[in-house]
């Protein structure tokens, strides 16, 4: 064996070591509760998911993540995960585009019938566009909620709103504790 043989193998050597001495104590407990069959969970991935709603033959939305993943605990409930987040396009009865809602992840809990959006989660529709951190669809309620956003209306006025709700198609909306700014039209002194 030559001198850079010797030194290959001292340095896989090394580096096993060095891998072994990285691992904590809770990482090893961890990794004998998993072992051991105590947690397990199947998680089956898709890629460039397209899903359309449709409601007595017309679409009503289309969503489209890049990953979509349907994770199955050993115990609990089951859920989809949108790792790398998604968009879902609204649609009226004439088939028009009436709004969207985009985000950076997204998680579905099936048994709750909720999903949230989060990290940069933009809705838009005709008469506003919402801006968050996290939005949640309550299935059951046909609502959404968030607990704090910017709304910007077309005419360039916003609004920093505090416990945001909407219905479904975001055709009406409430918050509380709103400050910021907005426009009037016409002759304020009358």
């Amino acid at each position: 064996m030559n001198c850079s043989g010797i030194r290959y193998g001292l340095l896989v050597l090394g580096l096993i070591q060095v891998l072994l001495l990285s691992c904590t104590d809770d990482d090893l407990k961890k990794a004998a509760s998993i072992s051991a069959g105590k947690v397990a969970l199947t998680k089956d991935r898709s890629l460039k998911v397209e899903v359309i709603y449709s409601d007595s033959a017309k679409v009503k939305a289309k969503g489209f993540a890049p990953i979509l993943d349907k994770v199955s605990p050993k115990t609990g409930n089951q859920y989809q995960e949108m790792p790398k987040g998604v968009k879902i396009d609204f649609y009226g009865d004439l088939q028009t585009k009436t709004g969207s809602i985009t985000s950076d992840y997204a998680i579905m809990k099936e048994t709750e019938q909720l999903t949230i959006f989060k990290k940069n989660v933009v809705v838009v529709t005709d008469n506003m566009t919402f801006k968050t951190e996290e939005l949640t669809w309550d299935q059951n309620k046909k609502m959404f909620y968030s607990p704090k956003g910017i709304v910007l209306k077309p005419d360039g006025s916003f609004v920093d709103a505090q416990n945001f709700t909407a219905t479904q198609d975001f055709s009406q909306t409430t918050f509380e504790q709103g400050s910021g700014v907005t426009y009037f039209k016409g002759d304020l002194s009358q």
